[in-house]
Order: C-alpha cells, then structure tokens, then sequence
C-alpha cells in the first residue's frame, strides 16, 4: 500500500469520527434546546407522559403522548367546577391531573381527572368515609374500568389528592407515539 493510500485510509478514519461526533453533539443541542424549550411553555422538564393504561378512554388511548403543564402555570377545574362553566378538557368537564399516588416518588403517576375538592372533615362522597385533610377526589374516565373513584379503590384508598402530589394538567395528546416509550418500560 503506498503511503497516499495510507494517509487516505488514515484521514477517512479521522473524518468518520469527527463527523459521528458532529453528530452526537447535534443530538445532545436538539435535546437540551427542547428540554429548554419544555421548562419555557410548560413549566417541566419532561412534559411528556405515555399512557399505559384504558382508564382514560376513550379520552386517552394507551399508547397517547400527554403533555402534561406544571400544576403551578394553571388555574385547576374540576369535573364539578367545569359543569357550572362549560370548560372542558379531553371531551369531559374539568381538567385531567397527573399526580404521584400518596405522593411517593418512584412510582408511576395516575393521570385521571379532577371530580370534586373537599374539605377536611366532610364526607369524601354521599355516605362516604370523612376526609382527613383536604384535597381531590379524582377518577377515570372510562364507564366500564372506572366505575368508581380513586378513593373508593385502590389507587388513592380512602384519601383524597393532596395539591402538593399534583404534578400538572393534561394540555395535548399526541396519539400512538407513546408505544415506542412503552416498549422500554
């Protein structure tokens, strides 16, 4: 092999990389500028949730990207609220919250829409348990999955959705784009 060939072969092998490092910054700035952009009209980092599971429907299929807005960049609307004003969120009055269970970190977030608030000391619902504190009473909306409230179950037994567990509300849906996400739960 002559030395031309050589050198050739060498600043190929030279260029491959810097062009593949070229590349993997590129990513890295798309991903921050979006993450960036994110924090800017959302409020989060992360604003993107995959629902994984039919207690939405057929509001939210699973598989939905949703974007999720910082609970402190809204004004909540309950189911109840949002009758007595027609402000409607994913085909139902009221908004759709995605709060951490119990407020414990680590754990996959519900993403149901706010029924009700109630007071500390009143009934969580007609002839339900009392309230130890004051928060959401919140449910899915599917009819067939969801019969009941969160509180009468076991996703929030017996205590309503303090406003601290709260993470944001339900903006926009993106439909079938969170299967990939799915893939690598």
């Amino acid at each position: 092999m002559s030395e031309a060939n050589k050198e050739n072969r060498i600043q190929g092998e030279e260029n491959f990389w810097v062009s593949l490092g070229k590349d993997m910054l590129s990513v890295v700035a798309v991903l921050i500028a979006f993450m960036i952009l994110s924090k800017l009209a959302f409020g989060l980092w992360t604003p993107m949730v995959a629902v994984e599971s039919g207690s939405m429907e057929p509001h939210m299929q699973v598989g939905d990207i949703i974007f999720i807005k910082n609970i402190d960049r809204v004004e909540l609307v309950t189911n109840e609220d949002g009758e007595s004003s027609d402000y409607e969120s994913f085909g139902n009055y009221g908004d759709v919250i995605l709060y951490r269970p119990y407020g414990q970190e680590g754990v996959t977030p519900i993403i149901h829409r706010a029924m009700y608030h109630v007071e500390a000391g009143d009934p969580m619902w007609e002839n339900g348990p009392i309230a130890p504190y004051s928060g959401y009473i919140t449910k899915g909306d599917n009819p067939v999955t969801n019969k009941h409230f969160d509180q009468e179950g076991q996703i929030s037994y017996h205590v309503p959705v303090k406003e601290e567990w709260i993470i944001g509300t339900a903006k926009y849906r993106i439909p079938y784009l969170g299967h990939v996400r799915l893939l690598f739960s």
